[in-house]
């Protein structure tokens, strides 16, 4: 149809009228090619260069992650010097959520392990129950929501201060710059993460053996059994490269996206956009850790 409206005779012209007088001109069809350009470059490319945009910012922020990753690893960035801002950091990431998310984790391991259980029993699968509270608190819920706990309360809020703190610095992308403003948030962040981690796989089990059994030690031998069962060496495995994942993308992705934008730290609304793609790119790649995770535990 666009073809033909393009190339289509006009009824008024003296080409139309008279056919036989010359063929269909230069002119006619460069004006055509240029309608063709202008209708292309405005709805039928717009879609393409949106898609090209958005894999080229993934690239750039790939890039960055990738350099603060190979930074974390580099022992020059432990040189003297650094190890108190390091430990001042993690200590004030790290030390003030933990009451917080111990009390939340706790909180819904208790109400989930009770429904699940008297729902089991009133169907006469008790026996399954607690598999199922160990599977999906241990295993799924509880590391997503500590990473996300993390997010919310220490990394990006540390990107929005290191934001404010490149309008600073001369150069916010050199080598002393990453080594001394980065780095610390985003070894602040990991060892925040694992932390988390680690304390809801002690929290979590021994708070749902006591919505279940109480304080009786009857069934410690058939839980820890159960424990066993379940933890398998390659469920162990998926699940501890799935909780460093986890912990990697909350501390890199902030991080790489406050240097990957540098954005303007003096409009409150260009602040709260930026977060919120920061938090969109981070579930994101959540989501994607998340899913090759049940793939390798189910599948």
């Amino acid at each position: 149809m666009l073809m033909a409206s393009l190339f289509h005779p006009d009824p008024t012209d003296v080409h139309h009228k008279h056919p036989g007088t010359r063929p269909l001109g230069l002119s006619r069809l460069w004006a055509a090619m240029r309608r063709v350009a202008v209708l292309t470059s405005g709805s039928v490319l717009r879609p393409a260069r949106l898609v090209y945009a958005w894999l080229l910012e993934w690239r750039h922020l790939g890039y960055w992650g990738a350099v603060l990753l190979v930074l974390a690893l580099s022992p020059s960035t432990y040189r003297s010097g650094r190890q108190a801002v390091f430990a001042q950091y993690i200590y004030r990431n790290t030390a003030p959520i933990l009451l917080g998310f111990s009390v939340i984790s706790a909180l819904v391991t208790v109400v989930l392990t009770r429904i699940v259980l008297v729902t089991a029993m009133s169907y006469g699968l008790s026996f399954y129950a607690l598999q199922l509270v160990i599977r999906v608190l241990v295993l799924e819920l509880i590391p997503l929501t500590g990473a996300l706990f993390v997010a919310m309360r220490c990394t990006i809020p540390d990107a929005a201060e290191l934001a404010q703190r490149q309008a600073q610095l001369p150069d916010p992308r050199s080598l002393d710059a990453l080594q001394s403003e980065v780095m610390p948030r985003v070894l602040a962040g990991l060892f925040a993460g694992i932390t988390l981690a680690a304390l809801s796989g002690v929290l979590v089990p021994l708070v749902a053996y006591l919505t279940a059994y109480g304080l009786s030690l009857s069934g410690l031998a058939s839980y820890t059994r159960m424990f066993g069962q379940i933890f398998s060496p390659a469920v162990t495995l998926v699940f501890a490269l799935k909780t460093l994942l986890f912990c990697l993308a909350v501390s890199l992705i902030p991080m790489a996206s406050a240097l990957l934008e540098r954005r303007t730290p003096t409009k409150a609304s260009v602040r709260t956009h930026a977060e919120t793609r920061e938090l969109v790119r981070m579930l994101l790649v959540l989501l994607l850790i998340e899913l090759v995770s049940l793939v390798g535990n189910y599948y």
